[in-house]
C-alpha cells in the first residue's frame, strides 16, 4: 500500500458505523480496479488534454469545430491573434494528438476539427458552470 490507511479507516467507521482490516482492504481493492481499468492508450488521452490546455491550440481546435468545415490556414490567422508561425505550430500539435484532420492541395493547407475533439468540446460545453456539491 501507498499510504497508510489509518485515514481511510477512519472514513469507512464514520460511514458505516465501524471497520475492521477487511473493510479497508476491500476498499482499497475495489479503488484498485478502477486504476487498474484505466484505457491501455491513456497516454494519447492525456496528449490530447495538455494540448487542448493552451489557448491558442484550444481557439483554433474550437473555431475549426464550430466553422464546421475545413479552414485554410489564411482564414485562421486573421481571427486568431497570435503570429503565423504560432498558428502553424499549434496546428501541427492538434494534428499530432488527432485533434484536426489536414489536408494539402497545392500550396494551400486545409484543417479542420476531428470528431474526437468535437466529442471534447461537446463535453466541455455540456459540463460548463457546473459545480460539485
Amino acid at each position: 500500500m501507498a499510504q497508510q490507511p489509518e485515514r481511510l479507516e477512519r472514513l469507512l467507521e464514520r460511514e458505516v458505523g465501524e471497520c475492521c482490516d477487511a473493510d479497508v482492504q476491500n476498499r482499497i481493492e475495489t479503488l484498485s480496479q478502477h486504476v487498474m481499468n484505466l484505457p491501455s492508450n491513456s497516454d494519447s488521452d492525456l496528449t490530447a488534454l495538455k494540448t487542448l490546455g493552451n489557448e491558442t491550440r484550444y481557439t483554433i481546435v474550437h473555431l475549426l469545430a464550430a466553422a464546421d468545415q475545413e479552414l485554410c490556414v489564411c482564414e485562421i490567422t486573421p481571427v486568431v491573434d497570435v503570429s503565423e508561425s504560432a498558428i502553424s505550430h499549434a496546428l501541427s500539435d492538434l494534428y499530432e494528438t488527432g485533434l484536426v484532420t489536414r489536408r494539402k492541395d497545392g500550396t494551400w493547407r486545409y484543417y479542420e476539427a476531428t470528431e474526437r475533439a468535437r466529442a471534447v468540446l461537446d463535453a466541455l460545453d455540456t459540463t460548463r458552470g457546473q459545480t460539485n456539491e
